[in-house]
């Protein structure tokens, strides 16, 4: 499968670029170099529209601070380079995502045969139960 393409995040959106000391495996290099990365994008200036805001809110979650920043931390490989390149990219394909319109949901209605099947039915099943009834000795 082929790697999609995205837009790369505008310059003047990165409000931050920390490299932290990265978790996991990686033996003595995990000690002393600091490899994971960790990146706040301001969303505000990344121009959404109202609905990609809006979807951007549900699919970052927890990774949308309240001050409209977002906040990617990747620690997937050993290098910083390999690191920042995919704290972009992920960002990037977050804010493709959030770009996705929903499909509309166009709503139905039942046909007035298939209300009547349906009242019928009904009936027909209150009247099962109703022969469950104490039995009168008469």
């Amino acid at each position: 499968m082929a790697k999609a393409e995205f837009p790369p995040i505008p310059d003047d959106a990165i409000v931050e670029e920390k490299f932290l000391a990265a978790t996991g495996p990686g033996g003595q290099n995990v000690n002393k170099v600091a490899t994971a990365v960790q990146l706040r994008i301001d969303a505000f200036r990344l121009g959404l529209p109202p609905y990609a805001w809006a979807q951007l809110k549900i699919l970052a979650g927890s990774r949308l601070t309240a001050e409209g920043e977002l906040l990617i931390t990747a620690r997937r490989f050993r290098t910083q380079d390999a690191n920042r390149s995919d704290a972009r990219e992920r960002a990037a394909e977050l804010v493709a995502k959030a770009y996705e319109r929903q499909a509309k949901r166009i709503k139905t209605k039942p046909s007035k045969a298939a209300k009547a099947r349906r009242m019928e039915s009904k009936s027909a099943r209150s009247q099962v139960k109703k022969g469950r009834g104490r039995v009168s000795v008469d």
